[in-house]
């Protein structure tokens, strides 16, 4: 008990031995250099360990869509095609409408698809199944069903309206960092309402107009415009802020870029693309319901925001110099000198290790 007690307040110091070697003096250095170099360049200036982050981004988002188009011998404008309408971060522009007009609540046979020959068959029925085949016309049997009637025929062949490509798309994006209280907007400083009326999102010329046109956006998310159109789909619009705020506040701008999300429906034959429905509602003079049925096939747009801002702080600046400083004093060399006896000489052969505390270089990896 006593020689344990006596152990414990002991003090113990390294023997610290001076070894007169170039080679061994240059690793050593060159070790050391590494490190602060490590330090300095990535540590400090590429991921700014000085500095303390906020990553919890508080974002909103408003958007308008303006275009005519004409589908159908109909010219249509951002009442008809868009939806939802109040101009959210997700809205749909409808390219392609599959309509049946004048449903009314009743009994009918299932819509007739891809058969010729007498038949009865429902797969993905329009309305509740009554156990009876009845005449689809003259020579075609189909399942009788109970709801909305006439059944929906979606196989109908249709041109979408093209003219989607030169509408344009105006986004209106706030952003907050809370850890910071830094606020900030797409809509900088040198943009002028004159501005706005004549610009247009570019990648090279326009990197910050607000309004994008919706071929454009297409383009840059490497999509076939036409393609899209017929199946519809969904296109990301990312807004990255990236900000430093030790630099002036002009520094803190939004990045753009464009993105297909549903890439994984393009290669999916059985429901490719995006499409939705709807329905319009009406009454007869006699008090009963009938509605217009449409099938929409549309592009939507999902504008994501992400970022991150930084400033300096002291904490983490401390930290990370004294886990540099530390890295570099942990250097140090061992040396097994195995002397061996051969035929009267004596070799020396010495092995030199470098150790370094992995928990110390963990914190910047």
């Amino acid at each position: 008990m006593w020689s344990c007690m006596t152990n414990f307040f002991t003090y113990e110091t390294t023997k610290s031995v001076v070894v007169k070697s170039w080679t061994i003096g240059i690793i050593n250095r060159v070790v050391q250099l590494l490190i602060i170099t490590y330090f300095i360049g990535w540590v400090f200036l590429y991921e700014k360990a000085y500095q303390v982050r906020d990553t919890a981004i508080e974002s909103s988002v408003m958007t308008k869509v303006k275009g005519f188009g004409i589908y159908n011998n109909k010219v249509m404008d951002v009442a008809d095609y868009v939806t939802p309408t109040q101009g959210a971060s997700v809205f749909c522009i409808i390219t392609k409408l599959i309509t049946t007009e004048n449903q009314v609540q009743g009994y009918c046979p299932e819509g007739y698809t891809y058969f010729s020959f007498i038949l009865c068959f429902c797969f993905f029925c329009s309305g509740i199944l009554t156990g009876r085949c009845v005449p689809f016309n003259t020579t075609i049997k189909m399942c009788e069903i109970k709801g909305w009637c006439p059944a929906e025929i979606d196989t109908i062949k249709t041109t979408p309206m093209m003219e989607v490509e030169n509408f344009t798309i105006f986004i209106k994006n706030s952003i907050r960092f809370p850890y910071f209280n830094y606020t900030k907007g797409n809509f900088l400083p040198n943009i002028t309402a004159d501005y706005i009326k004549k610009c247009s999102f570019d990648m090279d010329n326009n990197i910050y107009c607000p309004i994008f046109r919706v071929g454009d956006v297409v383009r840059y998310a490497q999509q076939n415009f036409t393609k899209l159109a017929h199946q519809g789909g969904v296109i990301g619009i990312k807004i990255g802020w990236m900000c430093d705020l030790d630099k002036a506040d002009d520094q803190c701008n939004p990045s753009y870029s464009f993105t297909r999300l549903d890439a994984m429906s393009q290669k999916n034959i059985v429901s490719p693309g995006y499409n939705f429905r709807f329905a319009k509602y009406f009454k007869m003079e006699n008090g009963t319901d009938y509605r217009t049925l449409v099938k929409a096939y549309a592009i939507r747009f999902d504008v994501l925001v992400n970022g991150n801002a930084g400033r300096f702080d002291m904490i983490p600046t401390l930290i990370n110099m004294v886990a540099a400083f530390t890295s570099v004093g942990v250097v140090s060399f061992t040396f097994i000198l195995d002397k061996t006896k051969e035929k009267g000489s004596v070799w020396t052969r010495i092995f030199f290790f470098y150790s370094l505390i992995d928990q110390k270089m963990l914190l910047f990896m």
